[in-house]
C-alpha cells in the first residue's frame, strides 16, 4: 500500500525531531551528572572553612566559585534538558536521566574517593542496558501539537488534582515535615524535590511546545499569557528544587541522595506525564511492558552503583566462588594421601612374594 508524500514527510519529522531529543537528553546527563560532583566538592569545602552550612540554612555557597560552576554547569545540562522535553516524549527523557547517576558515581570514584567497585562497573552495564531498551520502546510521537489543545487538558480533573496533591505536599514538607524529620530520613526533601520537579518537567514541556511553535512559524507563541506562566513557573521550581536538593547533598552521601532522588523523580514525572500528555494512550502492550522493565533494569542498576558502592568486592572474590571450598581440598588431599600409602604398601607387600 503506497503512503502519500504528506503522511512520508510527517512521519520523517517525527523521527528526526525523536533523535534530536534523544541526543539533548544524553548531552544533559553528562552536564548535570557532573554538576551534582562540583556541587559536593564546593559544600564539602564549605564545611571544611567553617560557615554555616546548607543543611542548617547557611547560603555560603553562594561565595564558593566551585558551587557557581556547579551551577552554570547544572545550568548548560537543565538547558539541553529542557531541549530534549521540547522534541521528545517525557517517558523518554525521564529515564534516561540514569545515565546522569553513572556520570556521578564514575566522577565520585575519582574526585571524591568513592569506590566503584565489581557491583558499581555492573551497575555502569546495566545503566546502559536499560537505557536501551527505554529509548527503544519508549513513545515516538507527542500527543499534544498546540498551546489550545495544552489548555484543554490543564483544566481535567485528574490533573488539577495531581497539582493540589503537590502543593499540599510540599507545602507540609516546607513547614512541618522538613524540620522535624529531614535532617533524619533522606527522603522527606527528596519527595519535595520530586514533586515540584514533576511539575517542573510539565512546564517545561508546555514551555518548549510555545518555543517550537514560534521559531516554526506556525504562529507567534510569545504573545500568549500561558508561554510567560510556564516560564515563570519553571523558574519558581527550579529555585525551590536547587535549595532542598542542596540540603539533600549536604547532610547525605551522594550515593544515597542520587539514586533514591532518580526513582522518586522519575516516578513522578511519568506520572504527571500519563495524567497531562497521555503518552502511553497509543502504545502497543509490548511497548509498555518494554518500558517498565527497562526502568527496572535502571532502578536496579543505580541501586549497585550506590548502595553497595562501600563493599570490598573485586573479580578476584568471584574467582574465589568458582574454587573448592577448602575443608573439600583438605579432605580431598587427605583421602589421596591415604591411597597413595595403601598403594604404595600394596606394592611392597607384592614385590616381597617374588
Amino acid at each position: 500500500m503506497a503512503h502519500s508524500p504528506d503522511i512520508l514527510t510527517s512521519q520523517l519529522y517525527s523521527t528526526s525531531e525523536f533523535y534530536i531529543g534523544l541526543g539533548f537528553a544524553i548531552s544533559s546527563c553528562l552536564f548535570i551528572g557532573a554538576s551534582f560532583i562540583i556541587k559536593k566538592i564546593a559544600l564539602i569545602r564549605l564545611s571544611k572553612g567553617g560557615s554555616v552550612r546548607a543543611a542548617a540554612g547557611g547560603f555560603g555557597y553562594l561565595k564558593e566559585w566551585i558551587w557557581w560552576t556547579g551551577l552554570i554547569t547544572m545550568g548548560i545540562g537543565e538547558g539541553a534538558n529542557f531541549a530534549a522535553y521540547a522534541f521528545a516524549p517525557a517517558s523518554l527523557v525521564t529515564p534516561l536521566g540514569a545515565l546522569s547517576v553513572l556520570v556521578s558515581s564514575v566522577l565520585a570514584s575519582k574526585f571524591l574517593n568513592e569506590r566503584l567497585n565489581l557491583l558499581g562497573k555492573l551497575g555502569c552495564f546495566l545503566c546502559i542496558l536499560g537505557s536501551t531498551i527505554i529509548v527503544i520502546h519508549a513513545p515516538k510521537e507527542e500527543e499534544i501539537e498546540s498551546l489550545e489543545v495544552l489548555i484543554e487538558k490543564l483544566q481535567e480533573r485528574d490533573f488539577i488534582l495531581y497539582v493540589m496533591l503537590v502543593i499540599t505536599t510540599a507545602i507540609m514538607i516546607i513547614f512541618y515535615f522538613g524540620p522535624l524529620y529531614g535532617h533524619r530520613n533522606v527522603s522527606v526533601y527528596l519527595i519535595l524535590c520530586s514533586s515540584i520537579g514533576s511539575l517542573t518537567v510539565m512546564s517545561c514541556k508546555g514551555l518548549g511546545l510555545a518555543i517550537r511553535e514560534t521559531l516554526s512559524g506556525q504562529r507567534n507563541e510569545m504573545r500568549h499569557w500561558l508561554t510567560w506562566t510556564f516560564l515563570a513557573l519553571v523558574l519558581v521550581f527550579i529555585t525551590v528544587q536547587m535549595n532542598y536538593l542542596n540540603k539533600s547533598l549536604d547532610m547525605f552521601n551522594t550515593g544515597i541522595v542520587t539514586p533514591v532522588y532518580y526513582v522518586m523523580f522519575t516516578a513522578l514525572v511519568l506520572t504527571a506525564s500519563a495524567i497531562l500528555f497521555k503518552e502511553w494512550r497509543h502504545l502497543s502492550g509490548q511497548d509498555i511492558l518494554g518500558s517498565i522493565c527497562g526502568f527496572l533494569v535502571v532502578i536496579v542498576a543505580i541501586v549497585l552503583l550506590n548502595t553497595f558502592k562501600d563493599m570490598e568486592i573485586s573479580l578476584n572474590d568471584v574467582r574465589g566462588v568458582w574454587r573448592p571450598k577448602r575443608e573439600l581440598l583438605v579432605s580431598h588431599n587427605s583421602h589421596a594421601l591415604a591411597d597413595n600409602r595403601r598403594l604404595s604398601a600394596y606394592g611392597t607387600s607384592d614385590n616381597n612374594m617374588f
